[in-house]
């Protein structure tokens, strides 16, 4: 058997005891703890006590998280901590655990990459320029993939954001013009569409009825989507509120200009697209298309040279 296959198996063998080692703690317990709520124990008075009813799991995984987590704090480059985070508002993700397993995965992608330079250079069985570009490939893929996939997300959320605002505004401005105030028309509008700017409304809401001004809400929502069109709609309404003016006027002017936006934003998607479909046909399809139309015509040429001769 070889090196290679021998060091799979025990990786999987150690991995199956893991689990087992695990799942049989974990079920042990929750046994000790079903029994301590049954039997009506004492209450705990150690702080061993306390850690010893986490599961074996959470026991062995919390510190090794936490030690990760410092390890990328310390290491990462200034201001890189603060854009990450700002990032994942924008992509919709809140909770400050999402960030720490954010730069948690950044220091293990980072540890990984001499694995893979090992592994590429030890066991595969790969020569030359191929195993340079692989490896090449591999470390880029773990050093640029995690930013690569958040930005992905923070343009796909803002997307969508910049094109459900038009007809989140239309059905407010009817929502206005029937006699509804603007927190009421607000309201049903963001029930009858989904979406995150939706969202993004049903928690300026719930943040104005926990006490917060209208104008910081609605500053808040700009910080968390970072969307122009947004932006623009927020500044309307704050100085519609300031200086008296109309909000069903300022709403249906509103409406137009976003309509006109998202159309403006189609146009240029579509005299893009040729562009960008240029590359792919110059290199996958325009080849075969001349071994299919020019080929015959060579192999005649060749064969015609060959009887000449």
């Amino acid at each position: 058997m070889s090196p290679l296959a021998i060091g799979i198996l025990l990786f999987f063998g150690l991995a199956l005891a893991a689990y087992t080692l695990f799942v049989h703690f974990d079920e042990r317990s929750t046994v000790r703890a079903s029994l301590r709520q049954i039997e009506g124990y004492d209450v705990i008075t150690s702080i061993r006590e306390r850690e010893l009813l986490g599961s074996a799991k959470d026991r062995l995984a919390g510190p090794l998280f936490d030690a990760v987590l410092r390890l990328g704090h310390r290491f990462t480059p200034q201001g890189y901590v603060e854009k990450t985070k700002k990032k994942l508002i924008i992509s919709g993700k809140y909770d400050p655990v999402d960030h720490d397993r954010f730069l948690a995965l950044r220091v293990v992608t980072i540890a990984a990459i001499p694995v893979v330079l090992i592994l590429f250079w030890t066991v595969l069985s790969l020569h030359g320029k191929s195993r340079l570009l692989v490896a090449a490939l591999s470390v880029a893929f773990l050093v640029l993939g995690p930013d690569a996939v958040l930005n992905r997300k923070v343009q796909e959320r803002q997307d969508a954001i910049r094109m459900a605002l038009p007809d989140i505004l239309d059905l407010l401005t009817i929502s206005v013009e029937a006699g509804l105030g603007f927190e009421q028309a607000l309201d049903r509008t963001v029930n009858a569409v989904p979406g995150p700017l939706s969202d993004e409304f049903t928690r300026m809401l719930n943040e104005v009825r926990a006490g917060s001004t209208r104008a910081a809400a609605m500053r808040a929502i700009d910080e968390r989507t970072d969307v122009v069109e947004v932006r623009s709609f927020i500044l309307a309404i704050l100085q519609a509120d300031t200086f008296g003016v109309s909000i069903g006027r300022i709403l249906r002017a509103q409406a137009d200009e976003m309509r006109i936006k998202r159309k403006q934003m189609a146009q240029e998607r579509a005299q893009k697209a040729p562009v960008k479909m240029l590359l792919p046909m110059v290199f996958c399809i325009f080849p075969a298309l001349f071994v299919v139309v020019l080929g015959p015509a060579v192999i005649n040429i060749f064969h015609s040279f060959g009887k000449a001769r």
